[in-house]
């Protein structure tokens, strides 16, 4: 996995439904290498993991900028990236990417790792005013904000679809008759 994807498995796994061990493995869907490999074991640890992500997120969202940074270097101590240079595809044209656990780690350690260096690296990046909740009512999903104006307030635009024909639906509506 490429560093810079590190930011979306901590989304991912912040926003993912993990009831089950074929949910977690939808979360981990574009990862094979890790949904694969994973194991009713590991839903302890990432759903942890994933309540560090959104305490987090939550303080990101507050603008809370310590609470942000006590967050996500608690990940960071329970979860610490060792960084090791892997590359794929043969002796010519190896892909090069950095992996955030050892070879023989479990799943769940290096997604947990993973997750926290993406976070840690996303508010590096990004600082703590781009990160979002979706505004779509029942939906909540946390977002990263990189559109060029700072305006994202859904995170797909499927919910904002939905939020903008409800609207409209609810304008052409006509009034309630009132109550005698």
């Amino acid at each position: 996995m490429d560093n810079a994807d590190y930011t979306e498995i901590a989304l991912r796994l912040a926003n993912a439904d993990l009831s089950s061990l074929d949910r977690l493995r939808a979360a981990l869907h574009d990862e094979p290498w890790w949904s694969e490999r994973v194991r009713a074991a590991d839903l302890d640890v990432l759903r942890e993991v994933a309540a560090g992500l959104r305490a987090a997120l939550r303080a990101m969202l507050d603008g809370d900028s310590a609470a942000v940074q006590d967050a996500v270097n608690e990940l960071l101590a329970a979860h610490p990236p060792r960084p090791r240079l892997s590359g794929h595809g043969g002796d010519r044209a190896p892909n090069w990417h950095v992996h955030v656990a050892g070879p023989d780690a479990p799943p769940a350690t290096e997604v947990a790792a993973a997750a926290a260096w993406g976070l840690a690296q996303g508010v590096v990046a990004h600082g703590i005013e781009r990160w979002g909740c979706c505004e779509a009512p029942d939906c909540g999903t946390y977002f990263l904000d990189t559109s060029t104006n700072r305006a994202k307030r859904f995170c797909s635009a499927r919910c904002a679809n939905r939020v903008h024909v409800a609207a409209f639906r609810a304008r052409r509506r006509p009034p309630e008759p009132a109550g005698d």
